[in-house]
């Protein structure tokens, strides 16, 4: 019997202080636009060198970018890192394109809407309980710019902290967060 291990997530409607939310929809809009200029990065190491680039890679361009650094460097890669997984799928869908595999041809990924947000995601080692309260550390330029290195939101009553492998903030209208947690689920067909 194969012990398969997936996640599950739970979502979370965030209800905290105005000053809270302005700093979540802060670095959304900092993960949006850090994003594109991922995008913009690999679409032009594509066309012109015809190289795609690997999660290391893009993180070590983009590592002094003043959006990467507005954000938790581990959050900052996850969404750096999306971008590479964009791009390795449009390479394996063009690869069946020019085998005959696939009936349309593959777009090149596209930049997201200016002025949007974008997932943050907080690996949970970076996420503390502390009194009930869960802590998000920022970037170390967020604190140089408005004085503040973290903020907290209630840990939900229902869950288990230990059990949490990720925090996701989705980078909506409407806000809330996913707890992404590892169930253990028995298959036996492997």
């Amino acid at each position: 019997m194969h012990v398969d291990k997936m996640y599950g997530c739970q979502p979370h409607l965030i209800t905290t202080s105005p000053e809270n939310r302005a700093v979540i929809e802060f670095i959304c809009s900092e993960a949006n636009k850090l994003t594109n200029c991922g995008i913009y990065y690999c679409r032009q190491m594509l066309f012109k060198a015809g190289k795609y680039l690997k999660n290391a890679e893009l993180d070590k361009i983009l590592k002094t970018n003043v959006h990467f650094k507005a954000m938790r460097s581990a959050c900052a890669q996850q969404a750096l890192h999306g971008v590479i997984e964009s791009f390795k799928s449009y390479k394996a869908l063009s690869k069946l394109y020019l085998k005959g595999q696939l009936t349309d041809k593959p777009l090149v990924p596209k930049y997201r809407k200016k002025g949007g947000m974008a997932v943050v995601s907080y690996p949970a080692r970076w996420v503390k309980l502390v009194k009930g309260q869960l802590k998000f550390t920022l970037g170390k330029q967020v604190k140089a710019w408005f004085g503040i290195d973290h903020f907290l939101l209630p840990m939900p009553s229902n869950l288990d902290y230990k059990s949490i492998k990720e925090f996701r903030f989705p980078g909506m209208a409407i806000f809330i967060w996913n707890s992404c947690m590892k169930n253990q689920i028995l298959n036996q067909y492997h």
